[in-house]
């Protein structure tokens, strides 16, 4: 199966309306995939980008803003994308959140929403999405855990309980699904371009007098040996190879995409 030949299908990207998940997003929909986007936007903004989506790509789209840290409207969201769309034959699970405080001080409230929107999330829509897939005999569920999900950093003890839970979760529905044609992967980037760092960039050249370029390059290398953030899109492209026929063989793989952070 080339990527040509997956036009028609259904993917889910939660997280999809800003970041990884929107440049996913305009990836696979130049491919004719038809798409559920998911995030923290009103239903008249959802409606918007999801018809802006539908005009540029000529492919169906759904918006939903479900909150993922309950279940039950989890369930409510899948049903919503099966009646819009039909079945999920794509599931990426890209929606996450982060704080940082170190772990004796760790408000508990933060951590029962990162398990729950990093980890938990992914459990309740793999595990309504896999029935039509084993059905169909055929699935990709591409999960985006992080470098913390291979290993750690202080201040980040939710935030890494969650990304390593989600390459264990990986592992397991890949090793029971391994047979039905269906892949189960996670990526782990470092360093990504994003409206969120790029404001943690502007603060620390703010404090430390340094010019964005310099900041940013400070930042990058004190963990990674490749002086430079991915693009969102580079991830997207990532996603779209790996529910290509070519890659069929990876399954329950973390595959890093860290600038040779984890290398060290």
């Amino acid at each position: 199966m080339t990527t040509q030949a997956l036009a028609g299908k259904v993917a889910l990207i939660t997280g999809s309306t800003s970041g990884i998940g929107l440049a996913t997003a305009h990836v696979l929909a130049n491919q004719g995939i038809n798409l559920a986007l998911h995030g923290l936007l009103t239903d008249e903004e959802g409606k918007d980008l999801a018809q802006q989506f539908s005009e540029k790509y000529a492919v169906k789209v759904h918006f939903s803003n479900a909150d993922l840290r309950d279940a039950i409207a989890i369930t409510a969201f899948i049903n919503s994308v099966t009646l819009a769309l039909g079945n999920i034959d794509i599931l990426i699970n890209n929606a996450g959140i982060q704080h940082t405080e170190s772990a004796v001080k760790f408000p508990t409230a933060k951590w029962n929403d990162i398990i729950a929107i990093n980890l938990s999330a992914a459990f309740h829509t793999i595990q309504q999405s896999l029935p039509a897939m084993q059905k169909n005999n055929w699935g990709r569920i591409i999960n985006i855990a992080s470098v913390h999900g291979l290993v750690g950093s202080v201040n980040k003890s939710a935030y890494c309980a969650a990304k390593h839970g989600i390459v264990g979760l990986t592992k397991v529905v890949a090793l029971e699904n391994a047979e039905q044609n269906i892949t189960v992967n996670a990526i782990c980037p470092g360093w990504v371009d994003t409206p969120l760092i790029k404001q943690q960039i502007i603060d620390i050249a703010a404090r430390d007098q340094l010019s964005f370029e310099q900041a940013q390059y400070n930042l990058v290398t004190a963990k990674q040996p490749l002086p430079e953030m991915m693009q969102p899109q580079q991830i997207g492209e990532f996603i779209l190879f790996l529910c290509s026929d070519s890659a069929r063989a990876i399954t329950g793989s973390s595959l890093p995409m860290d600038g040779a952070w984890t290398a060290q």
